[in-house]
């Protein structure tokens, strides 16, 4: 960029990202034009960002991305974890032209075409580590110039925020769907509390996958004779999703049950444990999680805010896997009954793919 280049971008820094507590961070508007509320997280991960931007558990947050050039493969329908985009803006470092021959458009003209706003040129290295420090924020990005930014920091302060939010009942689907008919000896019930497309991918090399949204009952989900229940990724609070809660508590002992993220989150609670909110969240593709069982140490894919209270966790269920970063619970198992979950993405697109031997593990469950 040349210097009359910067000068331009220097003058276009007409967007600003007010976090409520009073911290403002300025920038260059990109994607749709429309101011939103959220809560500001980051992303470590260096590649994915479509998939990243794609994924429902994102739902009611701003995702900053670490890596420093974001855009440069563009966008695509193949790509992508669900029917739209559900968070809330997307902040970026800098956003770079898509040179790519699977590209279809560009990062830019994707969030304008889905309704998400964007801000670059973003100092996004002070952002993390304002966040590290802090913890998650709830903010206000203000793509308009509407707003002054003290106005905008009281938004960010009066917004309700994701505590105590079921934001699962908003990214589910309206009606069931046959995913694949892979393997009609084998069926697979998935709730969908914010599925990604890649799960269920996972899920389909070995059984026919019927999705169902996140309220529908146990009573109904039994009446459809399934070999084994899947409760999936979300986004938000697990303990405001009672309905699930109480779904799972009739489904234990009578189906098999395999759960990712919020999906092991609700596992937990249906089992008596409590979930906690961590300070800034797991959110890339490089965490380091220790299986207990083999001693091996696997790089994950993660994406969460809360995470199950190691002090509340009942008699019947193990630890399976832990976080080597924080010590946090990565995975448990019910010792009497057919139910693990984990707390990483073991589906995980683009990558890596160390835990994927975890659908092995659901499809034994489901085939014996």
């Amino acid at each position: 960029m040349d210097y009359i280049e910067k000068w331009k971008a220097e003058r276009e820094r007409n967007a600003f990202l007010a976090l409520a507590d009073g911290t403002v961070f300025r920038g260059v508007a990109f994607g749709a034009r429309r101011d939103a509320l959220g809560e500001v997280v980051f992303n470590t991960g260096m590649c994915g960002y479509q998939e990243i931007v794609t994924d429902p558990s994102y739902a009611g947050q701003f995702v900053a991305l670490t890596a420093a050039e974001i855009g440069n493969y563009g966008a695509n329908r193949e790509d992508v974890e669900s029917r739209g985009l559900f968070l809330s803006g997307l902040v970026v470092n800098d956003l770079t032209p898509p040179s790519n021959w699977r590209s279809e458009m560009s990062l830019d003209e994707y969030l304008d075409a889905n309704g998400v706003p964007g801000i670059r040129a973003v100092d996004v290295r002070a952002l993390t580590l304002h966040i590290r420090e802090h913890g998650n924020q709830k903010a206000f990005l203000c793509v308009s110039a509407s707003l002054r930014e003290e106005e905008a920091i009281m938004k960010a302060r009066e917004w309700e925020g994701l505590d105590g939010q079921d934001y699962a009942a908003k990214v589910t689907c309206e009606k069931p769907y046959v995913f694949s008919n892979a393997n009609p000896l084998t069926r697979i019930v998935c709730y969908d509390f914010g599925v990604k497309t890649n799960i269920l991918r996972s899920l389909a090399e070995f059984a026919t996958v019927i999705v169902v949204p996140a309220k529908t009952s146990a009573e109904d989900v039994l009446a459809m004779k399934p070999d084994g229940v899947f409760l999936s990724n979300g986004p938000a609070d697990p303990a405001a999703v009672t309905y699930a809660i109480e779904n799972i508590r009739k489904l234990l002992g009578k189906v098999p049950l395999m759960g990712i993220c919020l999906g092991h989150q609700l596992l937990s609670l249906a089992c008596g444990a409590k979930t906690m909110r961590l300070k800034f969240g797991h959110h890339g593709c490089n965490h380091p999680v220790k299986n207990l069982a083999t001693g091996k140490v696997e790089i994950t894919s993660q994406n969460h805010n809360f995470a199950v209270d190691p002090a509340t966790l009942p008699d019947c269920l193990e630890v399976s896997h832990v976080n080597l970063n924080d010590g946090t619970i990565e995975g448990v198992r019910h010792k009497a009954l057919p139910a693990f979950s984990v707390q990483h993405h073991p589906e995980s697109c683009p990558g890596p793919h160390d835990s994927a031997y975890l659908f092995n593990g659901f499809k034994e469950l489901v085939t014996k």
